[in-house]
């Protein structure tokens, strides 16, 4: 690294350290309007919510997936002429609710980038090679142990334009849906030891460190395969003093 590469990446730590300690308290959640993340200016409410009525949102609400869900849809490697690229990876877990106890037949669903950082769509212009083999894109339903679990690939790093050579760690974006379309929390998962950690605001929107944690899954020997996939586990608590944060919480 030189001491100009060096210079510049203690500037963007230093830069969101300071903004960040302007926004410490007691939350755990996420700010919606956080500078650092600067796509939060444009896109976060500035007015109340407005009352709806669950139902006429039902009839609106949009549909995800033709079919019941097929076991086979957990496995983002199958389903292609030949095998996807990269290091292939187990990710497993359970749903629980704040008392620990599972959360059975959720409807969760995953979306990434592949090991190049792009992700399959027309708005990603990324110059990283899309992979034939690989969509990014998986679902399951927990089991009566609020287990799930995906085979797929682990995702690279992207560029992003957020400021001067942004880069996003590895992660995988879930959505949880509980019994209706309202009720979907959705979230991102990363892996260990990444880099980018520091520099990232948007995982750094998350204030408090033990609260940033409960977003890095952990490397797991047992659950991964002997010449197959390396394992990792994250489990997803949805409410209580160990709720796994969510994107659209107001903190």
């Amino acid at each position: 690294m030189t001491p100009e590469c060096a210079a510049s990446q203690g500037d963007i730590t230093a830069e969101i350290a300071a903004i960040a300690a302007q926004y410490r308290g007691p939350e755990a959640q996420p700010r919606l309007d956080y500078p650092p993340y600067r796509g939060t200016a444009l896109r976060h409410p500035t007015r109340a919510p407005v009352p709806v009525d669950p139902e006429e949102v039902e009839r609106w609400a949009p549909c995800f997936g033709h079919r019941d869900v097929d076991p086979l849809e957990a496995d983002l490697t199958a389903g292609h002429p030949g095998q996807p690229l990269g290091e292939r990876i187990i990710v497993a877990g359970r749903v629980l609710d704040g008392s620990g106890k599972p959360v059975a037949g959720q409807l969760l669903e995953v979306w990434q980038a592949n090991a190049g950082g792009r992700y399959r769509h027309e708005r990603d212009q990324h110059p990283a090679p899309l992979d034939p083999n690989f969509t990014g894109a998986g679902r399951c339903l927990t089991g009566p142990d609020g287990s799930y679990r995906f085979v797929t690939i682990k995702p690279g790093p992207y560029a992003w334009r957020n400021h001067h050579n942004a880069w996003r760690p590895a992660h995988i974006h879930f959505s949880v849906f509980g019994t209706a379309l309202p009720q979907r929390l959705v979230t991102q998962m990363y892996f260990p030891g990444d880099p980018l950690f520091d520099l990232d605001p948007i995982f750094q929107s998350v204030l408090d460190p033990a609260a940033r944690r409960r977003l890095i899954a952990r490397y797991d020997h047992d659950l991964t395969e002997p010449e197959y996939a390396t394992g990792y586990r994250w489990d997803i608590v949805l409410a209580g003093a160990r709720k796994t944060l969510i994107e659209d919480d107001d903190g």
